[in-house]
């Protein structure tokens, strides 16, 4: 169909009533772009010139304008040798002639020249201005010669009083004058022939100007109006096309959507068996967590209840009998090693008993216990064991306190049994409606698999136990070591405390 062309196509159709071809109308267009670039390019090269002259000229102007000053400031200069007030001042002054003298000679060189010192400029005077230098030169020679027999004269002199140059300075006067009115006249002529060459420039710019409005107008006449002409029944097929197309678009818009729907409920459908499946799994280890706690709680009991009081009965009894045996040493040796012994076993249940589930988490709460576990530590090895809260004594929720204290009773564990340590630090704080709990130590650390490829053994019982821990309490773990960089547990629960109290205490357990 002729709206499935390309316009390329169709514009390289030759038309059967001999209108000109697209090719010919590309032809013309590029022809006057390229006439309008060529005009616009020499009327910015020819400004920009222009422009750099008469910048060169204004710079000539004010040196040349500042040579009357200077002139001006020679014989004030020099009128002050002679007054007997400024005696104290007279080498100051001829100094101040001396350099101002110089500077005068140097910059009068440059102006008739064209040049300015320190500058790229070059100024080709033209020859009015030269004829207006060659007036100006006896003027000059003489202001000049006078001012050179002045300085010679004051150099031999040593006060005023000594200094006597009547005649050169009146000399020095009447050069002045005529040499002030022939920079004025040069001045001038710069001026006229500044305002002459701006006027030339605009002049040339309005030209250039009126020559790139006619080639516009000769591009819309004979170029766009036939182009525009015959683009409108192409234009009018490609409308055509397009409401074709869009009636097709709306059809595949409609089934698209009616897709995206039943891709969508299939995608909450499955989200949802996912997360209930999730829900279900983590409710039954929830549940199964709970009853070893329980468990725990159970056993430790009956060991402290139980076999605890058995053993201390035992000791009392063996305490007893020991009393009897007076005047006999090897069998009061042989108890007090049984003592030792039972007294060994008793702490030893106590210690099983107390890490199945310590009273003072169930009877005090999270802070005492996580102390404790920190002092208990400490006493029975060498490893400095610091402890760190914000927390008042607030009881939390069951399972939270749990949960916290087990993470951190496995990460102490883990670091006192692979770390090597010197010092650990536990921080349990409140911030932002969270609860955190960080276990630093600074051991041999390990190195973390951060990639399956890497991860080619199965991660420590310990760090998934703690990660399964924080994830029945909502919360997020995270740990970070490096080879003799140590280790840092982290777990972050949302929780919100209740009267809480923003003092931060320090535990040394040491």
């Amino acid at each position: 169909m002729a709206a499935n062309k390309s316009v390329s196509e169709v514009l390289n159709v030759t038309p059967q009533n001999n209108q000109p071809s697209a090719s010919h109308f590309n032809r013309l267009f590029l022809t006057t772009l390229v006439f309008i670039a060529v005009l616009l390019t020499v009327a910015e090269i020819f400004t920009q010139f222009q422009i750099r002259r008469e910048a060169e000229r204004v710079m000539v102007i004010r040196m040349a304008s500042a040579q009357r000053h200077q002139s001006q400031r020679l014989v004030s200069k020099v009128l002050l040798l002679s007054r007997p007030s400024e005696e104290a001042r007279f080498q100051t002054h001829l100094t101040e002639i001396k350099k101002l003298f110089a500077q005068f000679e140097k910059n009068q060189l440059h102006i008739e020249q064209g040049t300015i010192p320190g500058y790229p400029v070059m100024l080709q005077n033209s020859d009015s201005v030269k004829m207006y230098y060659r007036d100006l030169r006896p003027s000059y020679f003489g202001f000049r010669t006078s001012m050179q027999r002045i300085i010679e004269l004051a150099e031999q002199a040593k006060t005023p009083a000594e200094f006597n140059a009547e005649l050169d300075l009146t000399s020095l006067l009447a050069n002045e004058g005529p040499f002030l009115d022939k920079m004025d006249e040069v001045v001038k002529q710069y001026m006229r022939e500044t305002v002459s060459n701006v006027e030339n420039t605009r002049w040339l710019e309005f030209v250039i100007y009126l020559f790139t409005l006619l080639a516009l107008v000769f591009a819309g006449w004979f170029i766009l109006r036939p182009a525009v002409n015959k683009f409108e029944g192409i234009i009018v097929q490609l409308v055509e096309a397009e409401t074709r197309t869009a009636t097709t678009n709306r059809k595949l818009l409609s089934l698209n959507r009616a897709l995206k729907e039943t891709r969508q409920q299939l995608f909450d459908a499955t989200r949802q068996q996912y997360e209930q499946k999730m829900d279900e799994q983590k409710l039954r280890t929830s549940y199964l967590v709970a009853g070893q706690e329980e468990e725990r709680k159970r056993l430790s009991r009956e060991l402290h209840d139980g076999i605890g009081q058995m053993l201390t009965a035992i000791k009392l009894q063996v305490e007893s009998f020991e009393k009897s045996l007076s005047g006999r040493e090897k069998e009061i040796k042989s108890f007090v090693v049984l003592k030792n012994l039972i007294a060994q076993t008793i702490q030893e249940t106590r210690n099983v008993s107390n890490n199945l589930m310590p009273t003072v988490l169930s009877d005090f709460g999270l802070v005492p216990a996580v102390k404790m576990l920190a002092d208990t530590h400490d006493k029975e090895s060498d490893i400095d064991i610091i402890f760190h809260t914000n927390l008042s004594n607030t009881r939390l929720d069951k399972s939270v306190e749990i949960g916290v204290y087990r993470i951190a009773q496995e990460a102490v564990s883990n670091a006192l049994r692979h770390a090597k340590p010197h010092q650990i630090t536990i921080d349990l704080f409140e911030k932002d409606n969270y609860l955190h709990l960080i276990v630093n130590d600074d051991g041999k650390g390990f190195r973390i698999h951060r990639s399956r490829k890497e991860d080619t053994k199965r991660p420590s019982q310990g760090i998934h136990n703690m990660h399964e821990r924080a994830a029945l309490i909502n919360g997020k773990f995270k740990i970070s070591s490096a080879p003799d960089k140590g280790t840092k547990v982290q777990v972050s629960i949302p929780f919100k405390l209740a009267h809480q109290e923003y003092e931060y205490t320090q535990v040394d357990a040491g």
